[in-house]
């Protein structure tokens, strides 16, 4: 289980705006903005919180490659959300919101690229009705 993650940027003000709606979806919320960092989750730690994500000033190239973060949604509803977030706010779509049969009958995700091309999931598998 993640506990923690740290994501780089090289636009903390694109990446902000990007965040604030993608993982706002999802329920986590942007707890702290320094200039070389954003951090979004729960601070105070519990055997059951969310992971923490911090959001890092790149100070070299960027290179996006098979980088790869998988949000936990808490319903279908979260990740269509995500995904709509995610491409009003400067993103790409990696994959529209669905099932993932590959993976299982209940794996309901979506995939995008955030503006400097990491690759981002979310994902629940819960079934519609459920939250």
């Amino acid at each position: 289980m993640i506990d923690h993650l740290s994501i780089t940027a090289t636009d903390l003000d694109r990446a902000q705006a990007f965040y604030d709606a993608v993982l706002g979806a999802l329920g986590y919320p942007r707890v702290n903005r320094r200039a070389e960092a954003i951090g979004y989750g729960v601070r105070e730690r519990t055997p059951d919180a969310a992971p923490y994500i911090s959001v890092y000033l790149c100070t070299a190239s960027l290179v996006a490659d098979n980088r790869h973060w998988c949000f936990r949604a808490p319903s279908r509803a979260a990740v269509r959300a995500f995904h709509q977030a995610a491409l009003a706010n400067g993103g790409t779509d990696d994959g529209p919101p669905g099932i993932r049969e590959r993976y299982s009958s209940d794996y309901y995700a979506a995939f995008v690229r955030d503006p400097d091309g990491n690759r981002l999931e979310a994902v629940t598998r819960r079934a519609e009705d459920q939250a």
